[in-house]
């Protein structure tokens, strides 16, 4: 119901009149996507999506042959 009664007052707006209506559209729509962007992204997203997100973010990173040596990496070497 309320939907037709603001159809039919846009109807009657001037063209200054229905500019101010898009740009307040507009700025509800702005409003409306930064309260989702301040969702952390691990929070709206499933586990299996996340762990999608995770590994398509790691075959980005660079791959080089740099790597920790095993003695690096050992569980001895860790505790000296």
């Amino acid at each position: 119901m309320l939907r037709e009664k603001l159809k039919k007052e846009i109807d009657k707006l001037n063209e200054e009149q229905l500019q101010q209506i898009a740009d307040y559209i507009a700025s509800i729509e702005l409003k409306s996507q930064q309260e989702i962007s301040s969702v952390p992204l691990w929070q709206s997203l499933t586990p299996r999506e996340r762990a999608r997100e995770f590994q398509e973010w790691v075959s980005q990173l660079p791959k080089n042959s740099l790597s920790l040596s095993d003695e690096a990496v050992s569980r001895d070497s860790i505790y000296e």
